[in-house]
């Protein structure tokens, strides 16, 4: 008779688990006392008080766990705490963890799995690594499920030596938990441990390749970048949604047309339709790199434009210096019901910025400041500030940076030098050099600045004395670069680079000594001798 009744119990809590996924299961708001009136025993000192609803489903879910205990197993408490999870009531998941502790039901390696990740989403490392703790009374740290678990947990809320510890404390991890530590290490911008890493993975999948492809991405490493995304294809691994904006966002920032293209081509093989993703991502690469008849192509394309689309666009005018078509795509994002962000106002004034359109610049700041005072960030201020000192209206500069609601930092500054370097400003231009050595001693582009706006005044005296202040100091100026894509192949150089490339070097050299000869009997290309000195190549 007592097996009946056990019977019929447990199969009458399997249908209450059931019950709490169900997504047609009616919600109401519960009272912070319910967590009080079971709390017994207070196992995690959390100081929780969980705000999630359905308070009838948490009121059995407790009472299950205090009076019923006996009869519940770890699979049906794990499917209880669960059910939380999956509703994203993570503290009310990480109480009921607490209840199941305390009525001595041991948990597994998918509570623990559970209960960590809804720490993780908390942003709680505190709760996280309590769980850790019990997960190593327990035994069960090791198991991969687990181990899985800490290392996101580490990664996104803690440091990488205790995600790179709790990987090491993994039995047999799979490939989520390489690649969780992987992408701690692009995070942390530790390229060849991530590398070091990868080589050792026993297996990969799609996320694996996508998490050295994004996170190359995101570090500057964009040739490694493109490289990972060619040598997963090389592999048979078929590229999806997430791969795409990644690499696509490599190509534009290293502006290779070539490699970019052949992207798009991939993207619209593998895809077919293209998201809005991989659409917004492609609006971006072909503006940064000059070709906007093709941004605006696949503007133009995309069925459902979001403001995202929007903000590619304008952006893309305004890196390109069209800021007039840049006011007309605002305007037209607004006519059609689309609410501009900050990203959408700061591309609109660098697009005033760029083509030196102060009046419309300040128009649109000013709008803002009145309509959407939120929207206004320092971003915004100090776009405002480089507007007005590059075009040569220093005292409106001054006066703004005065009426400024924070104290300006150094990027503001910046602007005023910039300014006044194209203005050869050198009064305002010393004390903008001032501010930002004060803010920053070891800022070597302002005396970089400085020395040139001193050089194109003709002022050599100055131009010797800062030098010397930065020789003295061990300021080492960074040297100018540039690239070129040839034939799919992407060639850098730096300026005064005597280390590497010396043949291509060498190359250019001659090519360009050819170039001067022929000018020479050409009156139109006087200027060559006017303007290039040859006489050292």
């Amino acid at each position: 008779m007592k097996t009946s009744i056990q019977h019929h119990t447990k199969t009458h809590i399997k249908n209450i688990v059931s019950r709490f996924s169900t997504p047609h299961f009616h919600s109401c708001t519960y009272q912070t006392k319910t967590h009080h009136s079971h709390d017994k025993t207070n196992f995690l000192h959390t100081g929780f008080q969980p705000n999630g609803s359905d308070s009838i489903t948490f009121d059995v879910a407790c009472n299950m766990f205090d009076e019923m205990s006996d009869l519940l197993t770890v699979g049906f408490a794990t499917e209880i705490i669960t059910s939380f999870s999956k509703q994203n009531r993570h503290e009310d998941t990480i109480y009921l963890f607490s209840r199941m502790l305390a009525s001595m039901i041991r948990p597994n390696e998918f509570t623990f799995g559970t209960v960590l990740n809804s720490s993780t989403r908390l942003g709680n490392v505190v709760v996280g690594k309590q769980i850790h703790g019990c997960a190593i009374k327990t035994s069960l740290c090791c198991n991969v499920f687990v181990g899985s678990a800490l290392v996101d947990l580490y990664v996104k809320l803690s440091s990488i030596e205790e995600a790179q510890k709790a990987f090491e404390d993994t039995e047999y991890p799979n490939v989520v938990s390489y690649t969780t530590l992987i992408g701690g290490y692009l995070k942390s911008e530790r390229f060849e441990d991530a590398l070091r890493v990868f080589n050792e993975m026993p297996e990969r999948n799609v996320v694996s390749w996508n998490a050295m492809v994004g996170g190359c991405s995101k570090i500057g490493h964009n040739e490694e970048a493109v490289k990972f995304f060619i040598d997963m294809l090389r592999e048979g691994f078929i590229p999806n949604e997430s791969t795409f904006p990644c690499v696509i966002s490599a190509a534009s920032n290293i502006a290779s047309l070539g490699f970019g293209r052949s992207f798009h081509a991939c993207a619209i093989k593998f895809l077919g339709k293209l998201n809005d993703f991989v659409g917004n991502s492609l609006i971006s690469f072909y503006a940064k790199c000059g070709s906007m008849k093709d941004s605006l192509l696949i503007f133009d394309k995309i069925c459902k434009r979001n403001v995202v689309s929007w903000n590619a666009v304008i952006c893309g005018h305004a890196h390109n210096g069209r800021g007039v078509e840049a006011i007309s795509l605002f305007e037209r994002m607004c006519s059609e019901g689309i609410k501009p962000n900050k990203v959408s106002l700061l591309g609109l004034l660098l697009a005033c910025n760029h083509a030196g359109l102060v009046d419309e610049g300040f128009l649109y700041f000013n709008k803002a400041r009145i309509e959407s005072p939120d929207l206004l960030k320092a971003e915004h201020y100090a776009c405002m500030v480089d507007l007005l000192a590059r075009s040569g209206r220093f005292t409106e500069a001054q006066n703004f940076i005065h009426r400024m609601p924070f104290n300006p930092g150094i990027g503001f500054w910046k602007a005023i030098l910039g300014g006044c370097q194209i203005h050869h400003n050198i009064e305002l231009g010393e004390l903008a050099a001032k501010n930002i050595l004060a803010l920053d001693p070891d800022d070597a582009s302002s005396y970089v600045m400085l020395s040139n706006a001193h050089s194109a005044a003709g002022r050599w005296s100055d131009v010797a004395r800062l030098r010397t202040e930065m020789k003295e100091k061990g300021m080492m100026r960074i040297p100018g670069s540039s690239w070129i894509e040839v034939k799919g192949k992407v060639h850098a150089f730096l300026k005064a680079d005597e280390s590497n490339n010396n043949n291509k070097n060498d190359e250019t050299d001659a090519l360009l000594r050819i170039f001067l000869v022929h000018s020479r009997g050409n009156e139109s290309s006087a200027w060559l001798n006017d303007y290039c000195d040859f006489s050292a190549m």
